[in-house]
């Protein structure tokens, strides 16, 4: 997910020091057809799961963007990493290994959301306000927590991602055709 009007931060690794020897991933963009893949669980949090998850968080931030799940960067695995910090607060990043939604709330919440894998549109998304929800953490460790505001939207965004959902999707056939169009147009240029 994409906060409108972010620009990327050219020293952002070293303001990071705890990134070392990340690779940054290619975020695929719409219209690829991975992103509609459905991403599967993940059996076991393993260093190999970790180096995967820093990588994401990497270019997470490079792009710049606020969560990143795993089919963005063509690996259908059901993770997302997440970092809701302002630019003038210290990063707080945040790892999701088989995030599920286990509550809703009946009160939605309409926020104009942006994607990293549709560059340059932003478009208004109505949602749950509150969700409770269940993962692993970095450690493989099981976590319930609940969750509201812009954690609740941006969670929602990038688990739409690991069922082949994107923002756009939710959209108007019409504006989310214009939205493609206007992706086709930055990748040719």
């Amino acid at each position: 997910m994409r906060v409108s009007g972010t620009t990327p931060n050219l020293d952002a690794r070293a303001q990071r020091p705890y990134l070392r020897a990340m690779a940054l991933r290619e975020i695929l963009v719409v219209p690829h057809p991975v992103l509609k893949q459905v991403s599967k669980p993940v059996a076991v949090v393993d260093d190999a799961l970790r180096v995967l998850m820093d990588d994401m968080l990497e270019t997470m931030y490079e792009a710049p963007g606020i969560g990143l799940a795993a089919i963005q960067i063509g690996v259908a695995q059901r993770v997302i990493v997440m970092d809701l910090a302002r630019e003038d607060e210290p990063k707080t990043p945040r790892y999701f290994v088989n995030p599920e939604i286990v509550w809703a709330s009946d009160e939605t919440l309409p926020y104009e959301e942006g994607c990293l894998s549709v560059p340059e549109y932003y478009d208004e998304v109505e949602r749950p306000a509150r969700v409770k929800l269940t993962y692993l953490n970095y450690q493989g460790e099981p976590v319930e927590e609940d969750a509201e505001g812009m954690f609740a939207v941006c969670i929602q965004h990038e688990m739409d991602h690991l069922d082949g959902v994107l923002f756009i999707d939710h959209l108007s056939r019409l504006k989310r055709e214009q939205a493609i169009k206007k992706v086709k147009k930055l990748v040719r240029a």
